[in-house]
Formats: structure tokens, C-alpha cells, sequence
């Protein structure tokens, strides 16, 4: 594993092999993608923090889904990837789904945990200030949103047999920088939804049975939007896939890769 800088981006890259862009979700970081890291022994996975996420360095001004699909081009471009399939989560499905679009020949296939076109109407307020009592708290602030995060976006059975997937879901929030943070919320409560019905690379779609975030049906109406789409709803299990059903997710991430590699 190695972790170098693109213009204030930490990225890690590990392996060789076809390339795997990897895109974590708001309050997320690299980690999230930790437990299926083992079903991509065979591949490249660069896996950046999302500028203002993570070990990323302070980002000046707004964040928006056009400067992070730029922001993702320049990692592309400065790691040599020229061809990727892309694995992302929550936020960084609206990231990818832009991305598909904009750099049809750069991305191979999607595989989309969480997914979702953008945010639901009622959820852009409350996300907007969910980033306002960050900024406002700091990291009393963002522990707070940890603990609401858990008990809102995780399933029954991850808060009461996972213990280990709380932590890491509490861990990824509250190491985040609250000023980031707060910017990475701002940009979310603002997209827009891509035209998905124009995608036409393979795509996997993944959500959980208690997803609050990306309910079933509606993963499965943008499923239907997306000619070939392949959908998959995981039993007992909320927003955060990897780390609540890592074996799940690992196998049906690598079933769908090998068919296109």
C-alpha cells in the first residue's frame, strides 16, 4: 500500500491489475472500503479521501459535484489511470454517476453501494444543517452526528450485534475535520441528479432492507432507469454497506468485476 498527494488529495493505491476507482460517501473516508479490499486482490484500487474528507488537506472555497468529478479526473490523471471500472458509496454514487457521463470512455462499470441520483427534497435542509452545527460545534458537534448517524443510518441488528461496525462508522465521522466536513454537507445538499438513463457501461446497484437513505424501491426505479442495471438488496442492513455486511458486499463486488475484466 502506498499513500501519496494529488493537488491536496490523500489517495492510497494498492495492487496491479485493471483499475478500481474508489469514491467513499459523506463522513466517509478511504477506510470505508477496508473490509472488500480482499475480493480486489487481482486489481488497482486507488482510493482517494475526497477533497475536505479524511487526511485530504483543507479545501478553500465551495465544494460541488462538478469539483469533485474534477477532482477525481486530475487523481486519474496524475495515477495513470486512463480506464477504470468505479466503486462507490452514498455521496460518491452522485459523484460517479457525473463522472460516467462526463468520461464515458474513462469509466468501465459502476458499482454503486447505497446508491442514490441525489438527495431527496425533505433531506437537503436537515443535511444543510447537519454541516451548520458542525462548523458551529466542532468536534463535540461531530460526535454528536456520529451517535445520530448510527442510530439513523445503520440497520437493528449492526447497533446491537456488530459492535465493530459501530465503531468504524462512529470512528470515520468523528475523525473528520468539522470544517470539512460542514463544506462536504453544503455540496451534497446542493446536487443535482445526473440523467442516469444515458449510462450505458455495466452497473451494479447495492443498498440494504433498512436503508433510510437509499430504500430499495427507490434504488430499484434507478435501476429501471438504467438499461441492464443489476440490482441487489442485502437483508439486515442499513446505509453502511461494508461495513455492515462486508462479506455480502465483497462477493457481489467480485462476481461482478470478474464477468468484466
Amino acid at each position: 500500500m502506498s499513500t501519496s498527494y494529488v493537488d491536496r488529495i490523500a489517495v492510497e493505491i494498492d495492487g496491479s491489475g485493471h483499475a478500481v476507482l474508489m469514491i467513499h460517501g459523506l463522513g466517509g473516508t478511504s477506510n470505508v472500503w477496508t473490509p472488500v479490499l480482499p475480493a480486489l486482490a487481482r486489481f488497482r484500487t486507488v482510493r482517494p479521501d475526497l477533497p475536505g474528507a479524511g487526511r485530504s488537506h483543507r479545501v478553500e472555497g465551495a465544494l460541488s459535484v462538478d469539483r469533485f468529478v474534477r477532482s477525481l479526473m486530475r487523481v486519474c490523471g496524475a495515477t495513470g489511470v486512463e480506464r477504470t471500472h468505479v466503486v462507490a458509496h452514498s455521496m460518491g454514487t452522485i459523484i460517479a454517476f457525473h463522472l460516467a457521463l462526463l468520461e464515458p470512455r474513462l469509466v468501465r462499470s459502476l458499482a454503486l453501494f447505497g446508491p442514490l441520483t441525489a438527495p431527496s427534497e425533505p433531506s437537503r435542509g436537515p443535511i444543510r444543517a447537519r454541516g451548520e452545527k458542525a462548523r458551529k460545534e466542532g468536534e463535540s458537534g461531530m460526535q454528536a452526528i456520529a451517535d445520530a448517524i448510527v442510530q439513523a443510518a445503520t440497520s437493528a441488528e449492526t447497533r446491537t450485534k456488530r459492535p465493530v461496525a459501530v465503531a468504524a462508522v462512529r470512528e470515520s465521522l468523528m475523525r473528520q475535520s468539522p470544517d470539512g466536513y460542514a463544506r462536504n454537507c453544503e455540496a451534497l445538499s446542493q446536487m443535482q441528479a445526473a440523467d442516469v438513463s444515458k449510462i450505458s457501461c455495466p452497473v451494479l446497484l447495492v443498498t440494504g432492507d433498512e436503508d433510510a437513505i437509499a430504500p430499495p424501491q427507490a434504488v430499484r426505479g434507478i435501476g429501471e432507469r438504467i438499461a441492464g442495471a443489476q440490482v441487489e438488496v442485502l437483508a439486515r442492513c442499513g446505509h453502511w454497506t461494508t461495513y455492515e455486511k462486508p462479506e455480502e458486499c465483497s462477493e457481489l463486488l467480485r462476481k461482478f468485476l470478474e464477468k468484466r475484466s
